[in-house]
């Protein structure tokens, strides 16, 4: 076995364990439960924003940190503003009538709740349509609103470096505030 088949194979191991985790996480923590996430999105149920807001915190700090040693790259995606704000509403469109998100439907499921599989069917049909459709896309709705790789430094024009530790504790405060919501 080659060392880079071998490595891939590591790899996939860690995935599948973080994936394990992640759900197992998210199960535990309620983002599985159909009334949690309806209260997020009546805005009476701020549990869904605040595992949201740790997770992108501790993320960050992670990311970076491996960036900054030399053990990852970053990979920005270039900002599409219609494809965006498109997909964004599409997306938020279906959380708001089936109440799952992908990661909240597979955890539901794994708890038993049956009515997360049509969230799930939809999720399916959604993806077969997109790449049926990505042809058409691409031309289209694609090409609008196109920006680059832009990240949040460089649209408030910081360096990044210095926009990261305010951008933390302003994520921690926010934290700080929501738990008397």
């Amino acid at each position: 076995m080659s060392d880079s088949t071998e490595k891939s194979g590591r790899n996939l191991v860690y995935a599948a364990l973080f994936g394990l985790t992640f759900g197992y996480l998210l199960q535990k923590g309620g983002m599985g439960k159909f009334e949690v996430l309806l209260g997020q999105l009546l805005l009476t149920d701020f549990a869904v924003a605040k595992v949201m807001l740790t997770a992108i915190l501790v993320g960050m700090i992670g990311v970076f940190s491996l960036h900054a040693m030399g053990k990852a790259k970053l990979h920005v995606k270039p900002t599409r503003l219609a494809a965006n704000l498109g997909g964004g509403a599409l997306f938020g469109v279906g959380f708001a009538l089936i109440g799952y998100c992908p990661g909240s439907a597979a955890a539901a499921l794994g708890e038993g709740h049956w009515d997360a599989l049509l969230g799930m069917a939809g999720m399916v049909a959604g993806s077969y349509l997109y790449a049926e459709f990505s042809e058409v896309s691409s031309r289209t709705i694609e090409k609008w609103g196109v920006y680059g790789k832009l990240t949040l430094p460089q649209i408030v024009g910081m360096e990044r470096s210095r926009f990261l530790p305010g951008f933390g504790v302003t994520l921690l405060a926010v934290l700080f505030f929501m738990q008397w919501m």
